[in-house]
């Protein structure tokens, strides 16, 4: 995998997770709006501007994830998808301040451990 097939593939992960975690914020304010003065929730998410704001991070992702795919192979580039977990793991937990346990944190290294044998196995 070239550099630029890396830079590209990177971003569209971490773009991917930063939409949802916009996203997830967004809804949150979207439910308390639409719980405290009523209404739809589908109308409060398509007005709020965190869920407008993510939909487009997560659209220029999907875009970068589908260049990603025109250069690298599926069995290489999907794999770092894992990253992604890790990343919204990360932020759910610092950003949103959601609670996680042990167990998910063991699972996001033991993901981040087969992330890392997929590639060692790539370069050698």
């Amino acid at each position: 995998m070239t550099l630029p097939s890396l830079v590209l593939l990177l971003f569209a992960v971490f773009s991917s997770a930063a939409g949802q975690i916009m996203l997830k914020h967004g809804m949150r304010v979207a439910a308390r709006t639409a719980d405290h003065t009523g209404g739809s929730l589908a109308i409060r998410a398509a007005t709020t501007p965190w869920v407008v704001l993510g939909l487009a991070v997560f659209g220029v992702s999907a875009v970068a994830w589908m260049s990603t795919l025109a250069q690298v192979p599926l069995s290489i580039a999907y794999p770092f998808n894992a990253l992604g977990y890790l990343l919204i793991v990360l932020a759910s937990s610092t950003v949103l301040h959601e609670h996680t346990s042990v167990w998910t944190w063991a699972g996001s290294l033991l993901v981040v451990v087969g992330l890392v044998t997929v590639f060692a196995g790539q370069s050698g």
